[in-house]
Parts: structure tokens; sequence; C-alpha cells
């Protein structure tokens, strides 16, 4: 056996249907698309999603959720966590843009200081807004806040 003798198995291979090609290649006249009607013109294409007239897929399911465009969104920030930061930049101060320096918050983010934790370290916060326990803590160790 070589290279150019190899053919396909006898019957393996068959030759693609030519449509409107006359009436002698078998499918010509009306082309395979029937009688009339817009699927029988050219251009004809059906809508996205369309299904006959059937309730649409998308239609049928139930909406859900809300999306409020009024909803402000905090980055939370409790007190131990300011404790940490400020040990770890040797800080005592925590402005917001000191916070997008050491890569806490984003500089579009909004940043709300919450109360879990000890502070110890005598810390001046700005923040956009802050929770009763937390501004108990930091000015019970002598810290100042600051609301933007």
């Amino acid at each position: 056996m070589e290279l150019h003798n190899l053919r396909p198995a006898q019957g393996a291979v068959k030759a693609r249907k030519r449509i409107a090609r006359g009436q002698g290649a078998g499918s010509g006249g009306t082309a395979t698309r029937g009688h009339k009607g817009a699927k029988s013109r050219a251009g004809h294409s059906t809508k996205r999603n369309f299904e006959g007239g059937q309730m649409p897929l998308q239609m049928r399911l139930p909406k859900r959720g809300f999306n409020n465009p009024n909803r402000v969104t905090f980055v939370p920030l409790n007190v131990e966590r300011l404790q940490v930061i400020s040990e770890k930049f040797k800080t005592d101060t925590l402005s917001l843009q000191s916070l997008i320096e050491f890569n806490i918050i984003g500089k579009n983010d909004k940043v709300k200081i919450l109360g879990r934790g000890e502070i110890k370290a005598k810390l001046s916060v700005e923040a956009h807004a802050i929770s009763g326990s937390a501004k108990e803590a930091i000015e019970g160790a002598g810290g100042s806040i600051t609301l933007v």
C-alpha cells in the first residue's frame, strides 16, 4: 500500500446537495423552501429568542432581586483592625488618603468604623461613618474622629 493509492471506503464520502441549481439537480424549483410565505423569501430571519408565538423562556422565568441606585455601601473597618494597621505602618493618623496608600481601601470606597475589638493606641481617624461603640473605644483611648 502506498500513499497515492489510499481511497476512502466505498460509500463513506457523499457529495453535498447542490440546492437551487435547476430541475436536473433534483432540488430546483422552490429550492427546498416550500411554497410562498416569509420563509421562502430571501433575507428572512426570525426575532432573537422567538419561539413560534409560545411565551419565550426569559418571560416565563420569574424576575428576581432589586438594584437600588441610592444604596451606599461602606467598607467596614473594625477598631481592632485599626490597631493592627497603626502598628504595622507605625502611624497614629489614619486618614482616607493614607488608607488608600496602604492598599486597605480603594480610592472610591466609603469607610465605616465598627466597634469590634480593643484599641490601645491614641489614633486620629478619618472616615465617612462610625458606629457608637467604635466612637467610644477610640475616644476612650484618647484618640479623635473626623467624619468626612
